[in-house]
């Protein structure tokens, strides 16, 4: 014995017990995937009119938003196929029937009645949702009737 303390690390009642084996750490969490897919199509709009002391926003008829679930003041990218031009705004309903597709305020600059569009929306889905997912597309002709979808 030495200084009144056993010496040997093995004994029971020895300073230098063991310590318990080591603890792994807790394995990570999984999080909430989610992807941003392609909700909502209308490929192919023709602009019917263009006013930029409006607001705000694209006037779609009410028929064709409802027809690929585009809801009132929804987000929307959409590309001018006539100019290259891509900008978000939002939807605004026109009459249904109508086949009115406008640029209004800011956007009004950025094309012209006779342009051809592509008006999009996205949605955020987890992972078992965006496994089955298909997007709801419409293309339509000069006089903005749907001819595919």
């Amino acid at each position: 014995m030495i200084g009144g303390h056993d010496a040997h690390p093995t004994r029971a009642n020895s300073r230098y017990t063991r310590s318990p084996a080591p603890v792994a750490p807790a394995a990570p969490q999984p999080f909430a995937m989610t992807i941003c897919l392609l909700k909502s199509k209308i490929h192919r709009a023709c602009v019917t009119g263009a006013s930029v002391d409006y607001e705000g926003s694209l006037t779609v008829a009410a028929d064709l938003a409802e027809r690929v679930g585009l809801r009132r003041y929804e987000r929307i990218l959409v590309g001018n196929m006539a100019n290259g031009a891509r900008f978000e705004t939002y939807v605004i309903y026109g009459p249904p029937g109508s086949g009115v597709i406008e640029l209004n305020g800011a956007t009004a600059l950025l094309g012209k009645p006779g342009d051809r569009l592509t008006i999009m929306s996205f949605a955020w889905l987890d992972a078992a949702a965006a496994a089955t997912h298909e997007p709801a597309v419409i293309v339509l002709d000069a006089e903005n009737r749907v001819i595919r979808g």
